[in-house]
C-alpha cells in the first residue's frame, strides 16, 4: 500500500485528487494539508510514502521549502510536485530540494498514478523534455547577487526610478547606477525590463 499525503491550498484540487486515487486499491490517501507547515506537522505524526505537493501554497512555506523540510526528516517521504507553473528555475529548485519529480496539472490521470508508483519506488519522475531542461539549467553557472544588488533588483521590479531607489535604500543615485551595471552584467541583460525578465526566469524575483 502506497500512503499519499495531498498538499494544495485549493480544497477543490485536493478533493479531485482524492477522488482519483480512490479508484486504485494499492494507493491510500493518508491525509490532506492546505499549507507546507501543515504538511510537515502531519508527516511528523504519520509519515507518508509519497507527498503530492503544489508549488505555490499561499503565505508561508512554498513547495520548494516544504520539499526540503520533508526530505530532511529521519524517514523522509518522496515528494512529487504537482503544479501549473513551468519555469525552469522553479523546477531546478524543487529537484535540488530533493523532489522525486515535477508534474504539471494538465497531465493525464494515469500519468499522476504512474508517477506516484514510480516515486514510491524511488525513481525520478520527469517528462523527457523537462529532464533536458533541468540538465541544461543545472549546467548553467548560477547567478549570485549581493544583498544590496538584490535590494536594488526588488526595487527595480516595482518600476521605481534610480532616484526613488536611492531614496528608499538611503544611497546615492551614482551607487544605484553602479549596482545596476553589475546586475545587468550578471543577468546578461541590456535593459531594466530585460533584467526583470531574466531575474524572474532565474527565480530571483
Amino acid at each position: 500500500m502506497i500512503k499519499v499525503l495531498l498538499v494544495d491550498d485549493h480544497p477543490i484540487v485536493r478533493t479531485g485528487l482524492r477522488a482519483l486515487l480512490a479508484n486504485y486499491p494499492e494507493i491510500s490517501v493518508l491525509g490532506e494539508a492546505s499549507s507546507g507547515e501543515e504538511a510537515v506537522a502531519i508527516t511528523q505524526r504519520d509519515p507518508a510514502d509519497v507527498v503530492l505537493c503544489d508549488l505555490r501554497l499561499g503565505d508561508g512555506m512554498n513547495g520548494v521549502a516544504t520539499t526540503a523540510t520533508l526530505r530532511a526528516m529521519p524517514n523522509p517521504p518522496q515528494v512529487l510536485i504537482l503544479t501549473t507553473f513551468d519555469k525552469d528555475a522553479e523546477i531546478i529548485q524543487c529537484i535540488e530540494a530533493g523532489a522525486a519529480g515535477y508534474l504539471l496539472k494538465d497531465v493525464s490521470s494515469q500519468t499522476i498514478i504512474d508517477s506516484i508508483r514510480q516515486a514510491a519506488a524511488g525513481q525520478l519522475v520527469l517528462a523527457p523534455e523537462m529532464t533536458q531542461r533541468v540538465l541544461a539549467g543545472m549546467r548553467r553557472p548560477k547567478v549570485e547577487l549581493t544583498q544590496r544588488e538584490s535590494e536594488v533588483l526588488q526595487q527595480l521590479a516595482t518600476g521605481a526610478s534610480n532616484k526613488q531607489i536611492a531614496k528608499t535604500l538611503f544611497v546615492s543615485e551614482a551607487t544605484v547606477k553602479t549596482h545596476l551595471v553589475h546586475i545587468f552584467d550578471k543577468l546578461q541583460a541590456s535593459s531594466r525590463t530585460g533584467a526583470i525578465h531574466a531575474a524572474k526566469d532565474l527565480g530571483l524575483l
